[in-house]
């Protein structure tokens, strides 16, 4: 491993359009948007370009977003009218969305380039708090709709190579994701849900943690917490590309819309160090 290497994250992004919101409505995500400022003081002068795994964006076979100047998609309901014409106006990379095609694709796995593709939520959500003026290049990289989680934990290894390239690899999803269930039903699945999520990625060896990830079913209440799992999906693309790395907890929140528990994690150390993370070294 060289010293520059940047680590990966898994990221519970929040709902929305969330850091375009006003007022009350935005200070709901403060907790998350302050994890989000402590991980990009992790990465220090190293990340040129971020390729953001969405769990937004699925097609039948893998693709990247290849566009220069990528557009928006506004893929959220019944938010007030002005939240439908915001822009984050980072560029894309068309030369990094070549290299993964290629890397994927050299690795077995099919993979389309798609020059249309714009910023879901899943992405500026995220790479709005943490590069504000939309200075860091971005590429998506979409999930596959079969939801693998063995596929993607591979594309995860054949993309790690990228994290000595100043490219930062990051999940996008969420760790418990149940729209419909909220309030006092929600809290005891979304804890028992987390608690074995950090046990897993947390105080496991890695043999162990890629075991309980791919069979992550047999979690409690798994298809409470993912009734699909979408939003799980991208922690198998970050987690792959750091394959026998340590993890650590970047963001935790017990009450999040009231009931859940979400968690954020990273894998892989900080290029910059001093962050208060809860990590377990194996």
């Amino acid at each position: 491993m060289t010293a520059r290497r940047l680590p990966t994250y898994y990221i519970s992004h929040g709902g929305g359009p969330w850091p375009y919101m006003d007022d009350n409505m935005r200070r709901r995500f403060d907790k998350l948007e302050a994890s989000l400022l402590s991980i990009r003081n992790e990465w220090g002068s190293a990340a040129r370009a971020a390729l953001i795994v969405s769990g937004h964006w699925e097609t039948p076979e893998f693709a990247v977003s290849s566009a220069a100047a990528p557009g928006m998609v506004f893929d959220y309901y019944g938010f007030p009218e002005h939240l439908y014409d915001i822009k984050y106006d980072a560029p894309g990379s068309p030369e990094l969305a070549v290299r993964v095609l290629a890397m994927l694709q050299a690795g077995g796995f099919a993979c389309e380039s798609d020059p249309e593709r714009g910023f879901d939520h899943g992405t500026f959500s995220l790479m709005k708090p943490l590069c504000p003026n939309g200075e860091m290049p971005i590429v998506q990289l979409s999930i596959k709709q079969d939801l693998d989680p063995q596929a993607h934990l591979s594309v995860g290894q054949l993309l790690a190579p990228l994290r000595d390239e100043g490219v930062v690899i990051i999940g996008s999803g969420s760790s418990f994701h149940n729209l419909g269930l909220r309030g006092p039903a929600a809290v005891e699945p979304s804890r028992q849900f987390d608690d074995w999520l950090q046990q897993t990625l947390l105080a496991t060896s890695t043999d162990e943690r890629r075991r309980r990830v791919v069979a992550w079913t047999q979690a409690p209440h798994a298809r409470t917490a993912h009734p699909r799992e979408d939003h799980l999906i991208p922690l198998m693309v970050a987690l792959g590309a750091a394959d026998k790395e340590s993890a650590a907890l970047v963001f935790h929140q017990d009450d999040f819309f009231g009931s859940w528990a979400l968690s954020s994690f990273r894998f892989g150390d900080p290029l910059c160090l001093g962050t208060q993370t809860s990590s377990v070294e194996r």
